[in-house]
């Protein structure tokens, strides 16, 4: 891609320092990003020069130096839920591991890890736990992302070998996205395409997923199918390739066995398109198109993610989209293969180091040929020799399930929180809390996984550590730490060899810099390699610490004969397999496990959104990620809303047989009947029971071991409460104690049946719910009547401190708005009514922050506070524009005087014109107002 001002998203990178450049931690895309220190404060900008991002950040990456600094972080270790030193802690985790291996044997310690460390910290847990203690029990949460991509690679190209890169996404003349949320989920890779499109008028975009998301604005063609029938639709068009002669015959005669069976199989399955149509439940006509369109062009990227991989058949929904590429000869030119995406910022390099349970080192597996010798002698020190597991260990799901039997009697758990992240989440909650042993290493001090712990060690975070990621191109980044960690935080991988030597193992661990980790990674990629395996680093081996710290972005493999690295993999043809050629494999379509009944009748999806990610302990640090959703939902369709007895903006109860989830409820055309759709990222400390995990029942691929985790089954019923209320109290008294704690959260939510806490600049923000109606004591539609249960006056005067300012009631409907203050600074306000009739809180929000820096608030606010405007300012309504803090209700004001495209939207109100990822839900809002005839007159653009 040649890059150009315009495709660059400019954060100021303010005046102080050189810049330091490293990676985002968020999605696999891999951004560069540069990070400059002035004093305390710290800035940032997109590289320019990264070829991933070439300086566009999203609005997560835009908003990181929003998240740093020491508030919340672990800073000291604790041993037995009591602080102490270093010495006494590394010692424990040493004594009380190695007695459990004497007792129990090695088997009984097992690791969980995550796409969040670096490479280096990978490397060196990968060579502890499997090596040296000789556990094969060490897996990652990348079993939860990507497992069914890597298997179907490894069974069909011989590697788990990427083949494209991001430039061809740009050079393709079909982009296919299938179970991929671009838009939200990897934002930067979306606009490069959306780029593309826009500057090649003739490239065609197909998006193929159950829900309308904001992915397929840019798409020609859009397939709603039904979920889990995506097997059976690539089935099916590998089956009308065959019948129209549209295979590439004579790249099949060179290059690809079990060409013949899969294709036979395919014609049995999936010859007929009408049934096939049927079957997925799309237009006949629709699918031919899409058919017609694949088989015509050579140049076809189809991108996939965990739509496709998190499912019990996700190995083979993989498979039936390589037999499709494979057969057309559709791969290892530019524009053209099948590219899954990863979830994380290096996944991929936790795959390279053999973080995964059926892995060893350097892409290198228990049943490689010789790879059990090699690397005993490569590891081998003259008093050391490594012991390790002759057979792969427990992934995921059967490795906690194995801690619940008591099988894994010690568990070492960084940079993860399987709580929130496995399926069965309750259950995975109890299976720890029974673990003799629980070690976890992390950033921040308030989660719920640390309450669990017998050890915890205060890891380094983003901007702190020093090492490599790959990201979904096989691009090898450098990140570099900026700020020293908080306290005493300690990098993963100084954590690892300071236990290593505690264990006896300290010769094979003697590393004082992650170069020298990076460096003997290196060398084992290419021992023994002469290109058998596809993951080679050996042109990087022997880097000294300065060349190591000026490693400049890099595709692997990076060999002798490639000293600049790899950009596209596949092109002569030749690939990892034994036979040297690629290998199709028969598909037969299988329905999800996990199937609804007449007691569980909807389909449950889930996934994330747009400005938060996982567990949202760095995106809650920012509080303008907490505008666009800021409470747990789940999504319906309108018909089912109404069927249901659910109201947009009400709240429900999601059931399933494992577990319960509240949220509030969204009703939306862009979700199929029958289905809904909730979010992955709260957990326990912002919201009452917001556990997606919890209502997915613990199937997986049985190859890949990946969970089910887009396919559940669930009953949804309006949430019975007798008010609401929204309260919003200065960031001080929000710190006066968690939740379940005697502080103010915990006389907050006494009461609720629902309550969720969203983060602010200056302040805290809580929605609750609660006083649930007995059955037949009030008529429906009650909740109308909001707060008349509770006298509120008493409840402000017991709860909350301060001094009571204004008061608003009225008696017929209960509604209530209530101040506080302290030495004339606001110190809470309150709301008690339905959340639809809650104001923007961006003037209050102000009046918060000049709260915190200490000043009084005047007259003229005090008469507006209630309003929560000032005279004459219109309610910004729900934030559509993360980056500048735009609202619906000011975009919709400007498309009704003729501002009717985005570009219009952005020289009015310059919303969509610093990350993008805004523009979709822009073009939304524009179409939505043109149907329904709202737009009066043309006025002249301004900026």
């Amino acid at each position: 891609m040649t890059r150009t001002d315009s495709d660059s998203t400019e954060i100021d990178s303010g005046a102080g320092g050189e810049a330091t450049g490293t990676t985002c931690p968020y999605c696999g895309v891999g951004c560069g990003v540069e990070l400059r220190r002035d004093g305390e404060a710290v800035t940032l900008r997109g590289d320019r020069d990264h070829p991933a991002n070439f300086g566009r950040l999203c609005v997560k990456g835009s908003a990181l130096a929003e998240t740093l600094g020491v508030q919340g972080r672990l800073t000291r270790p604790r041993v037995d839920g009591r602080e102490t030193d270093w010495d006494s802690a590394l010692d424990a985790v040493a004594e009380r591991l190695g007695a459990i291996a004497e007792g129990s044997g090695p088997q009984a310690i097992a690791g969980y890890l995550s796409g969040q460390l670096l490479t280096e910290d990978y490397y060196v847990a990968n060579k502890l736990f499997k090596g040296f203690l000789g556990t094969p029990h060490l897996d990652t949460n990348s079993r939860l992302c990507m497992a069914s991509a890597v298997a179907a690679y490894k069974r069909t190209l011989g590697a788990d070998a990427v083949p494209c890169n991001y430039e061809d996404l740009e050079e393709a003349e079909l982009v296919v996205l299938v179970g991929s949320n671009l838009a939200w989920n990897h934002p930067v890779l979306y606009q490069r395409l959306r780029l593309a499109k826009t500057r090649n008028p003739l490239m065609r975009v197909v998006v193929i997923d159950p829900r309308v998301t904001d992915s397929c604005e840019i798409a020609d063609l859009y397939l709603g199918l039904r979920p889990g029938s995506d097997a059976l639709l690539f089935n099916g068009l590998l089956a009308w390739m065959a019948r129209r002669q549209r295979l590439d015959e004579v790249y099949l005669k060179r290059h690809v066995d079990g060409a013949e069976e899969t294709i036979a199989a395919a014609l049995d399955e999936a010859s007929d398109i009408e049934a096939v149509a049927a079957a997925c439940d799309l237009d006949a006509e629709r699918l031919e198109t899409f058919y017609y369109w694949f088989a015509t062009q050579l140049h076809v990227v189809t991108l996939y993610s965990q739509g496709v991989n998190q499912s019990t058949s996700g190995t083979d929904k993989c498979q039936a989209i390589l037999n499709c590429h494979l057969a057309g000869g559709k791969i290892g030119l530019p524009g053209a293969g099948p590219f899954s995406i990863t979830g994380q910022p290096n996944a991929m390099g936790g795959r390279e180091v053999g973080g995964l349970a059926n892995q060893l080192a350097a892409h290198m597996d228990y049943h490689t040929p010789g790879a059990i010798e090699r690397l005993t002698r490569f590891w081998s020190t003259e008093a050391l020799v490594p012991t390790l597991p002759r057979e792969p260990g427990h992934k995921a799901v059967e490795l906690f399930q194995a801690v619940e039997r008591g099988d894994i009697q010690a568990l070492w758990i960084m940079a993860t929180n399987p709580l929130v992240s496995l399926p069965d989440a309750d259950r995975v909650r109890r299976a720890i809390e029974r673990c003799p042993l629980v070690i976890v290493s992390e950033c921040m001090a308030d989660t719920d996984l640390v309450e669990l712990a017998d050890i915890v060690l205060p890891a380094s975070g983003w901007s702190e550590k020093d090492g490599t990621v790959t990201n979904s191109e096989r691009r090898i980044s450098r990140q570099r730490g900026l700020l020293p960690p908080p306290g005493e935080a300690r990098h993963d991988w100084w954590i690892l060899c300071r236990v290593a030597e505690r264990l006896g193992f300290g010769e094979a661990f003697a590393y004082d810099h992650p170069s020298e980790i990076f460096d003997e990674h290196a060398r084992l990629s290419g021992l023994d390699n002469q290109g058998r395996r596809a993951f080679d680093i050996s042109g990087l081996a022997g880097l000294s610490r300065v060349e190591y710290d000026d490693l400049a972005p890099i595709q692997w493999p990076v060999t002798a004969s490639a000293p600049r690295g790899t950009a596209r993999l596949f092109e002569n043809g030749r690939f990892y397999t034994e036979s040297g050629r690629a290998r199709l494999w028969p598909v037969s379509a299988r329905a999800p496990r996990q199937a609804p009944d007449a007691d569980y009748p909807l389909r449950l999806n889930s996934g994330r959104v747009r400005d938060q990610w996982h567990t949202m302990t760095r995106t809650a640090r920012a509080s303008r990620l907490m505008n666009h959703r800021s409470e747990p939902f789940v999504e319906v369709h309108r018909d089912d809303a109404e069927a249901l007895g659910l109201c947009d903006q009400g709240l429900a109860r999601i059931r399933s047989r494992s577990g319960e989830m509240r949220a509030r409820v969204r009703v939306s055309a862009a979700q199929r009947r029958g289905e809904v759709f909730v979010p992955i990222h709260w957990t326990p400390r912002f919201s009452h029971s917001p556990l997606a995990g919890s209502l997915f029942a613990p199937d997986v691929d049985p190859l890949s071991g990946q969970p089910e985790t887009k396919h559940g089954a669930v009953a949804v019923t309006p949430l019975q409460h007798a008010w609401e209320a929204t309260l919003v109290v200065s960031r001080a008294l929000a710190q006066q104690g968690p939740p379940e704690g005697s502080g103010l959260a915990a006389r907050v939510v006494e009461g609720t049946n629902y309550w969720t806490r969203v983060p602010l600049a200056s302040a805290e923000r809580w929605q609750l719910a609660g006083e649930p109606i007995e059955p037949g004591g009030v008529e429906k539609g009650s909740v109308e009547k909001a707060g008349v249960e509770r006298d509120w006056l008493d409840w402000a005067a017991r709860q909350l401190p301060g001094e009571l300012g204004p008061v608003a009631q009225d008696p017929a409907s209960g509604r209530w708005r209530l101040a506080g203050f302290e030495q004339g600074r606001l110190c809470w306000w309150l709301m008690v009514g339905p959340v639809s009739e809650l104001p923007g809180l961006g003037w209050l929000c102000e009046r918060f922050d000049e709260a915190a820096r200490g000043e009084a608030m005047g007259q003229q606010h005090r008469r507006r506070v209630l309003a929560a405007c000032h005279d004459g300012a219109a309610d910004q309504g729900p934030i559509v524009c993360s980056c500048h803090q735009v609202g619906r209700t000011p975009i919709q004001r400007a498309i009704r005087a003729g501002d009717d495209s985005v570009e219009a939207l952005g020289a009015r109100l310059a919303c969509g014109t610093q990350c993008g990822s805004c523009i979709p839900e822009l073009k939304s809002l524009v179409e939505e107002e043109k149907s329904r005839g709202r737009i009066e007159r043309a006025q002249p653009q301004s900026a």
